[in-house]
């Protein structure tokens, strides 16, 4: 039995083994070794039972010796733990090697055999054990090399996984080296010498061979007990690869005149190595962390952004609202609401009567003119809590059905942390995903580089910039949604115009059948000859006569007006579509209230970002704040354009009646007012918030004399110490002194209002308007405006003008705030008198000077009679004063 025959067979058994790989993973691997072992037992068992044949090819007296050889290409080259082509070649193994053996049978020179093929998987290359006989081992090995090569060279080629001979066969000068360490191949080769260094024409002479080289890196001064090494680089993996595997172990003269050998030592050197990158980096951080950061900032800006505005796109357009799902509401309309008795009242908004709610209709005009216009300045609507702003928004939306995006600035304010309030503003907004470690991050980054590199990386962001790139973002989202509303509406009006179109020519036609004069022209086509069976009608134009006439001056005149008609409704459809398009951006409860900065600095962002899509006509922006001092934020950010002021104010006495009756009546309790009720129900004007408590408190048992008495009572206690503090040191941090909250107090105890200016002239206030804006942004007053100015001063609340009364003509509290008036005032007059004190002695030396013999200078003269005077006054008044304080303080004394 010839080796061909045998290795057919061993590859046709491979064959079937790898068919039925797909059942059994583990019987493949033990069977495919099985046939490894197999075959090198037959190649070896050839080589050795055919005793004539290498009988002839050997002479007695020659010696037996052994050799190896490496034949490259066979398996992929397998480059990293992640190459699967290194599974391809596990497959192919059995029956490469066949092929390969029987490459090798034609060869007899020197009595050469095959002992053994030991493949080198992860190089894909296969060592060949070979026995031959020669007593001139150099020339033999040489002649048997070159026979080798032309035997392959005939048959095509050395056998290759791919099916492209590529590979050589290459005589091993040292020792293989068959490894399996996790060293993958590289075309750069270290080369380490045991003993003397080899010059580089050596090398070269002995490395050219493999293939193209690129660079020698020549030994450097290498640590005590390391060898020293040269690095290669050649210009292909297999080249290194031949290289690695053949002349590794081979020794060999240092030089050509040398008598000392060295021992080459050969191992693959990887082109990036860890400690390289990581010397780098430590070497040149003022290189690296700027490159780093600009990276990681491209990765955010080019991947993350984008996803965010697209979730917030989702947010606004209720992609990720299970309710708006179709398959929701069909369960919902087949299950809830099919045994629901409840059905119409869902989701409807119930209407309030038209004389509680009337004072509402002027503003919610305003706003609906504001919405219905492209935007260029921020709506900002104010009036007091429980005024019903919130309820009028939720109408006009519902009634436009705009797209609403609602920021809450009370429930941001609530975060005690800067990445709280940064995560709780991307939940409103739907920006998504958001890094809040990052920041933490930053920071530590930014410590550790100042000791690296001096100097911080600015890669940390501070509270507003984190806001404004959230925002940033948000109004990116927004023009999306704006582009993909005017898309969809679009697409709609095509649809629309198409299907009336039509419905006009089916009504033609239905008309055309009725009248008897309807034409098809395809009959003709069918029954007609000639020029009607090709066109479907005659060539001549239609007379009077004709069912379907119509003049050409009519169809020309009838398409123009037709076509203009068309363009005018285009335009007004565009102008609408662009306005309905725009989403609507609601800031609720725009305060300053609160303590820190984190909230001016939020505001101030805010009011900054509204301005800016106002500006672009991105979004209708609405603002909605308890105070008109708020709006100061927004016209700072706005300079160029006024804000669209809209304000809601308490109802009026029979608004509020009418309230009060209609919650009462919905819990069951129907009571019939009378007059004295109805006065104590007025005490309490229209504001919704004290109302609501008088209802609550009716509900609880309370009568309404007893509920409006006690909320009063409550108001005083609420006043005395918002406006006046517990105690001295309280009062210190109030923005205001008390004897300002004093005098506003009792004027409005009797009168419903107080002219603004008139108030600022007196003592205490002497035109300081800060502290009048301190108390009305704590609502313990309100400044009415006529055509932009402040004009009128009222309570803050409609019952506090009964709070200041019975806090007013509480004796003792009336006493202790007097005295302290009256003593603020006494000093401020005994001040006056000083200055004129100071100023008569100087105009007495100036009298001194300019002085005639009969008598002082007119203006002399004339200053220090007014001087006297105001003396005078101050005197008059320190002593009705004194007086005063003096019966205040026996009130204080009789007091128990």
């Amino acid at each position: 039995m010839s080796l061909s025959k045998g290795t057919t067979n061993i590859a046709w058994n491979v064959f079937q083994v790898v068919r039925r790989s797909t059942k059994n993973s583990s019987a493949i691997s033990s069977q495919l070794n099985a046939r490894r072992s197999q075959a090198r037992y037959h190649s070896e068992v050839k080589t050795t039972t055919n005793p004539e044949e290498s009988a002839t090819s050997e002479t007695p007296a020659q010696e037996v010796r052994e050799g190896w050889l490496f034949v490259d290409s066979v398996f992929p080259v397998r480059i990293g733990s992640w190459d699967v082509r290194y599974y391809i070649g596990i497959f192919r193994e059995e029956t490469l090697l066949g092929r390969l053996g029987s490459l090798f049978e034609d060869v007899q020179k020197h009595g050469f055999h095959v002992v053994s093929l030991e493949p080198q998987k992860k190089d894909g290359g296969v060592f060949v054990k070979f026995k031959y006989n020669a007593d001139d081992s150099d020339a033999a090995l040489n002649e048997i090399l070159s026979d080798l090569r032309v035997t392959v060279e005939k048959h095509g080629g050395v056998p290759s996984w791919l099916g492209l001979p590529r590979g050589n066969v290459w005589l091993v000068k040292g020792q293989p080296w068959r490894e399996d360490l996790m060293r993958y191949p590289s075309p750069l080769v270290k080369i380490a010498f045991d003993g003397p260094d080899v010059d580089e024409e050596s090398l070269y002479s002995l490395l050219r061979p493999y293939g193209r080289i690129r660079d020698f890196i020549p030994p450097s001064p290498a640590p005590a007990g390391t060898l020293r090494s040269t690095i290669v680089t050649y210009r292909n993996l297999r080249a290194a690869v031949r290289a690695r595997n053949t002349i590794h172990g081979l020794i060999l003269p240092s030089s050509p005149s040398a008598t000392t050998k060295t021992r080459l030592k050969t191992s693959y050197q990887q082109p990036i190595q860890a400690h390289a990158v990581r010397d780098y980096v430590t070497s040149h951080p003022r290189i690296f962390l700027p490159i780093l950061f600009f990276l990681l900032g491209t990765l955010t800006y080019t991947i993350f952004d984008p996803i965010r505005a697209l979730m917030v796109e989702g947010k606004m357009n209720n992609w990720f609202d299970f309710r708006q799902f179709r398959i929701y509401k069909w369960l919902r309309d087949n299950t809830v609401q099919r045994f629901s008795f409840s059905q119409g009242a869902e989701g409807e908004t119930p209407s309030p009567k038209d004389g509680a709610w009337k004072e509402r209709l002027d503003a919610q005009d305003t706003l609906e003119r504001y919405l219905s216009d492209m935007p260029n300045t921020v709506a900002f609507i104010h009036g007091p809590q429980g005024s019903g702003k919130t309820r009028m928004l939720t109408i006009v939306l519902q009634e436009t059905g705009r797209k609403a995006l609602v920021i809450d600035v009370a429930e941001l304010s609530k975060a005690t942390t800067e990445t709280a309030l940064v995560t709780g503003l991307a939940r409103q907004t739907g920006y998504w995903p958001v890094f809040s470690f990052m920041n933490s991050m930053n920071n530590l980054i930014d410590l550790a580089s100042v000791g690296l590199i001096g100097q911080k990386t600015g890669l940390s962001s501070s509270l507003s910039d984190q806001l404004k790139q959230i925002l940033e973002v948000v109004g990116t989202g927004l023009r999306h949604v704006n582009a993909t509303y005017k898309e969809v509406q679009e697409k709609q009006r095509k649809r629309e115009h198409l299907e009336q179109l039509r419905k006009e020519h089916e009504a033609q036609v239905r008309e055309r059948i009725r009248e008897g004069i309807w034409h098809d022209g395809r009959l003709d086509v069918v029954a007609g000859v000639g020029v009607m069976s090709e066109l479907g009608i005659g060539d001549e134009w239609f007379s009077e006569n004709d069912a379907d006439f119509i003049p050409r001056d009519a169809i020309t005149l009838s398409t123009e007006k037709n076509v203009d008609e068309a363009k005018r409704k285009q335009r007004n459809t565009e102008d609408l579509q662009a306005i309905e398009s725009m989403p609507i951006v609601i800031i609720k409860n725009f305060e300053t209230k609160g303590r820190g900065t984190k909230r001016d600095e939020l505001l101030d962002v805010l009011a900054q970002w509204a301005a800016s899509l106002a500006e672009n006509q991105v979004a209708h922006v609405v603002v909605v704040s308890a105070n008109r001092e708020n709006a100061k934020r927004l016209a700072r950010a706005l300079p160029s354009k006024p804000l669209t002021i809209i304000a809601l104010s308490d109802a009026d006495n029979a608004s509020a009646l009418s309230f009060v009756k209609q919650k009462l009546h919905d819990v069951g309790i129907d009571i019939e007012l009378i007059e004295e009720q109805v006065h104590c129900i007025e005490k309490l004007g229209g504001r919704a918030s004290d109302l609501e408590s008088l209802i609550h408190k009716v509900r609880s048992g309370q009568s309404v004399e007893e509920a409006v008495e006690d909320i009063v009572t409550r108001g005083v206690s609420e006043l005395r110490k918002n406006a006046f503090g517990d105690d001295l040191e309280d009062a210190k941090n109030l923005p205001w002194a008390r004897e300002q909250a004093w005098t506003i107090m009792k004027q409005l105890a009797d009168k419903s209002e107080l002219p603004y200016h008139d108030l600022l002239l007196d003592f205490p206030f002497k035109g300081d308007e800060t502290a009048l804006r301190n108390m009305e942004q704590a609502e313990l007053i309100s400044i009415a405006t006529r055509n932009g100015r402040p004009s009128t001063i009222r309570p803050g609340k409609p019952v506090y003008r009964y709070v200041f009364k019975k806090l007013v003509h509480d004796p003792i509290f009336q006493a202790t705030q007097d005295i302290a008036f009256n003593t603020k005032l006494i000093a401020a007059s005994e001040t006056i008198i000083r200055t004129c004190e100071q100023e008569l002695l100087t105009l007495r030396e100036i009298d001194a000077g300019t002085s005639t013999w009969w008598g002082p200078s007119f203006a002399v003269k004339q200053r220090r009679e007014h001087l006297l005077k105001n003396m005078h006054t101050a005197e008059n008044k320190i002593e009705v004063l004194e007086k005063q304080n003096i019966n205040l303080k026996k009130i204080l004394a009789k007091a128990t």
